[in-house]
């Protein structure tokens, strides 16, 4: 692995679960779980749909998460912090209010970060183990933990994230009462089923979209899929889904699908050497 400490490793660095787990195509899939997930919380969908033009600019937002989690994971430091204080910053100027109550209230209150946070990390590690990428327990409770690091970027106290798969477990079990679906959670629903498109793309958002859509919202935990009212498969059903797809879409070349730009693993392979490709075997070394 000569050539990996030629730069900066950044946060996480070549060693770290994340490193080699977010190379893995299945994140796009998660992705969209976590959106789903997301908006079960009211306040937090509320602060996102009051705040943006979530229909028409749904696929920009998706990829300027992407962009995120692209850079904290494989940027240099400096890269990394820059990136969340421009999230930090972002969110202290926004506000949401609640119709019922007519509250005022900012976006970065910690319960919201919180549950955005939590909602996210736990889908990329849900779609990825069901999907077949090779993780002990213990390398998922490292998952968790390391990622008290991009909690802190957005602006959450590490020492409040959970760090391992039992914090986690025990987080959502507290804030499921919160949870519910209002007006937003169904028009993100509503999105993510039929995304508008041009009518010649229609075809391929059929064949294409909705299959990856339909995927992401069965990989939901079952309390999800009650307050959306659809029902989804079995879960055994569903992980052999998950696992079928994920068997493919790893079939495509590493090195084809990271020439999709922004192109971060490829720019920190160039960084550190080229025995820092990510790659799940590594996991076990």
């Amino acid at each position: 692995m000569t050539g990996i400490q030629t730069g900066d490793p950044g946060l996480f660095g070549p060693s770290s679960v994340t490193w080699q787990m977010h190379g893995d195509p299945m994140m796009w899939v998660a992705g969209v779980r976590a959106l789903y997930l997301q908006a079960l919380h009211p306040r937090a969908v509320r602060g996102v749909m009051q705040n943006s033009d979530f229909r028409r600019d749904a696929w920009g937002r998706l990829m300027r998460t992407a962009n995120f989690v692209g850079t904290t994971t494989y940027g240099t430091t400096e890269a990394a912090e820059r990136a969340g204080a421009r999230v930090r910053k972002i969110h202290t100027m926004l506000s949401a209010t609640d119709p019922d109550t007519g509250e005022r209230y900012g976006v970065d209150e910690r319960d919201l970060l919180l549950w955005v946070h939590c909602a996210e990390i736990d889908s990329y590690l849900q779609v990825a183990r069901r999907s077949g990428f090779p993780l002990t327990d213990a390398q998922a409770d490292r998952y968790i933990g390391e990622h008290r690091v991009s909690a802190r970027l957005v602006g959450l106290d590490p020492d409040v994230v959970p760090a391992d798969q039992e914090e986690m477990a025990a987080y959502f079990d507290k804030v499921r009462p919160e949870l519910a679906v209002g007006p937003e959670a169904r028009e993100v629903d509503d999105f993510l089923l039929r995304p508008p498109t041009h009518p010649l793309l229609v075809p391929a958002r059929e064949v294409l979209w909705r299959r990856v859509a339909r995927l992401a919202y069965a990989a939901l935990p079952p309390y999800a899929h009650e307050l959306y009212g659809r029902p989804a498969p079995k879960p055994a059903t569903v992980t052999l889904q998950l696992r079928a797809t994920g068997t493919l879409l790893r079939c495509i070349p590493a090195r084809l699908r990271w020439q999709l730009p922004p192109k971060h693993i490829l720019r920190a392979m160039s960084r550190l050497g080229p025995g820092s490709r990510p790659a799940p075997y590594k996991l076990g070394r």
